[in-house]
């Protein structure tokens, strides 16, 4: 304990302030202002003082946002991360928290535990975010690093320690797959106000057009992918629109689509081939789907390796992970190739 104090003084005396106040500070207290949480901060790294880590055990906290407890993509995300923090000597606090994303950030209330540096040490940001929420956290000096793929609206992502998955490129070789089996009537389909569904549209438009092809998109929005999946493509089908293929912008979406063509008396891959986008859900449906797989584990690593490399150097500058995906070829995608050879054979 002597050993802390005279450590905690050594920072007090740096920053200017009373050896209280760094106590408030390494307690994560409202009651310092930001301006003096800056000082003491900064006066801690000169001194080489961990403000936080006080010989116990730290924790760090998993915030899913705006997202069902159990959705299953995050839930890997989040095995990937505990796995990494265990095999640190930490430990990870699952939370659930729901907020707008239009309101100020200073109208955001955190949850009370993250703002107890004694407690908290640090967040992983998973489900569906937006600035304000970030705003909030930088504000309140919480250390964090947050999937990128699901942030909403204008944002500044390099500013912070950022994961991604290549949903660009996973789009691409989707579509790039499909003109290789021969299709060019191939519909995108999904919600594009999402940036996620936004991304993989654009991969699926730029490979349309570097084929010198029309992309060809219908969605509506709706957070609900099943429903978007299958009214979407209702929509094609009802309008009588030329389509071969549709290159759905997620699993769920790719079951609504199986629903729409079952409805009218259609089947993947004899009548139209279908990809998904996840691997979550595709190995369950029937056919097994054509779809690009994601790496939720290793994003979820990826994110706690960041978050470690935070708190041992906080003067990082912002770190930016990219994990690729791969396309998984299964039974929903039928060539047209093959099946002109066949028609020029059987006469």
């Amino acid at each position: 304990m002597a050993a802390k104090k005279k450590t905690f003084q050594q920072v007090a005396d740096l920053a200017k302030v009373s050896l209280a106040t760094v106590s408030r500070v390494a307690n994560g207290s409202a009651r310092v202002s930001p301006e003096i949480q800056q000082r003491v901060k900064e006066a801690a790294q000169k001194v080489g003082v961990d403000l936080y880590r006080q010989g116990k055990a730290s924790v760090i906290a998993f915030l899913l946002c705006n997202r069902d407890l159990l959705h299953p993509f995050h839930s890997r995300v989040l095995v990937g991360a505990e796995s990494y923090f265990a095999g640190h000597g930490y430990n990870m606090l699952f939370m659930s928290f729901r907020y707008p994303p239009n309101i100020p950030w200073r109208e955001v209330y955190l949850p009370p535990i993250l703002q107890r540096r004694d407690v908290v040490r640090a967040v992983i940001v998973a489900g569906v975010n937006s600035q304000n929420l970030l705003d909030g956290l930088d504000h309140k000096g919480i250390p964090f690093a947050i999937l990128g793929n699901n942030v909403v609206g204008t944002w500044r992502a390099e500013k912070y320690d950022v994961v991604w998955f290549d949903d660009i490129q996973g789009g691409y070789e989707a579509t790039r797959y499909l003109q290789s089996l021969g299709h060019r009537d191939i519909w995108f389909v999904g919600n594009c106000r999402l940036p996620w569904f936004a991304r993989r549209y654009d991969g699926y438009r730029k490979r349309m057009e570097e084929a010198g092809l029309t992309p060809r998109q219908a969605g509506i929005d709706s957070a609900n992918e099943q429903e978007v999946g299958y009214l979407a493509t209702k929509s094609i089908l009802v309008q009588e629109k030329p389509v071969t293929a549709i290159f759905t912008g997620s699993d769920s979406a790719a079951e609504g689509t199986y629903r729409a063509l079952r409805d009218f008396g259609l089947h993947a891959p004899e009548d139209i081939s279908v990809v998904g986008y996840n691997d979550i859900e595709a190995q369950m449906l029937h056919p097994a789907l054509t779809t690009v797989r994601v790496f939720p584990e290793q994003i979820g690593q990826h994110l706690a390796e960041a978050l470690l490399n935070r708190l041992t150097r906080a003067d990082l500058p912002a770190q930016q992970f990219t994990i690729p995906t791969q396309l998984v070829k299964r039974d929903s995608c039928r060539s047209l190739l093959a099946a002109q050879v066949e028609r020029r054979e059987k006469r």
